[in-house]
């Protein structure tokens, strides 16, 4: 027990060591030229070392915050107006996808070609089996660049067993609990497992969780670049890595949104019922279809 509470705040003093000597000397991982700095920046970004840097940094600016609710509020109206962003801009991928089905579905079968050609001079083409895989990559990216919009404008799928019917403070401290204990843990440990799984498929020799980082090191020696270009057929989509890639962004984004709801769910409940979605940037479908808006 003495050694598990020991080992957590040194790690938490330890953290502002590493941070300090990471950004003084940035090449130890951000010069790629160098393959053992690849193996660095690969092995530390999945790190009980990198946990523990977030950890000082979310809890040195939730104490700031504490102390200036104008500042929490600007965190919480940024943080938001982020996954607004993205989600915003990310939600014409399901028209294009829509209008690129459309065209796959002309040139099959009205147009009888295997092909489709876009561009001048030197022109993409591809065998429509790829633009028909590709489709599956606007779904992905509207998942990953949506998940935070579709949290903050209050549609995603709710199970709701007490909390309606429970009070205005209770309703509070839930939503931080789960922000706290759900969202932020569930993000961190699909990090853990994308982002090796990621690396997987880029790089060769594979790196793995469990190696040791004078392992990784040693295996830069056989460094290569082999980003992963199979698709599932012969002439089917072949950028497959993107969606490894994907998977590490959507961690990030569950991420900065709990840390949005715990931060609003604090200032609401310490400002009373009045504060209830102050600053929340919600769109909305006009006049008369409020009924429709933020279901479950």
């Amino acid at each position: 027990m003495l050694d598990g509470i020991w080992w957590f705040f040194s790690n938490i003093a330890m953290a502002f060591y590493n941070f300090g000597y990471a950004v003084t000397h940035p090449g130890l991982w951000l010069d790629w030229s160098d393959k053992t700095a690849i193996m660095r920046f690969v092995y530390y970004g999945a790190s009980i070392e990198l946990f523990f840097v977030i950890f000082d940094v979310l809890l040195i600016l939730t104490v700031i915050c504490m102390l200036r609710p104008k500042l929490m509020w600007a965190v919480v109206r940024g943080l938001e107006g982020f996954a607004n962003g993205l989600g915003r801009f990310f939600a014409w991928a399901g028209l294009i996808m829509v209008l690129q089905q459309i065209i796959i579905v002309f040139m099959q079968r009205i147009f009888a070609r295997p092909d489709i050609v876009i561009g001048f001079g030197v022109p993409l083409q591809f065998d429509i089996s790829w633009y028909a895989e590709e489709l599956k990559l606007y779904n992905a990216m509207i998942i990953v660049f949506c998940v935070a919009y579709t949290f903050v404008q209050g549609g995603h799928v709710r199970v709701d067993l007490i909390y309606a019917g429970v009070k205005f403070r209770t309703k509070k401290i839930l939503d931080m609990f789960g922000a706290i204990f759900f969202m932020m843990p569930f993000a961190v440990l699909t990090w853990l497992y994308g982002w090796f799984f990621m690396w997987r498929h880029l790089i060769v020799p594979n790196p793995s969780a469990s190696d040791s980082l004078d392992r990784l090191v040693n295996k830069a020696r056989a460094l290569r670049w082999n980003v992963e270009t199979t698709g599932f057929s012969p002439s089917g989509f072949n950028g497959y890595f993107l969606f490894k890639v994907l998977l590490c962004l959507f961690c990030a984004m569950v991420f900065l949104q709990a840390i949005a709801v715990a931060y609003r769910s604090w200032r609401e409940l310490r400002e009373g019922p009045e504060s209830e979605g102050r600053y929340l940037d919600r769109d909305s479908l006009g006049e008369g279809e409020e009924a429709y808006e933020g279901t479950h």
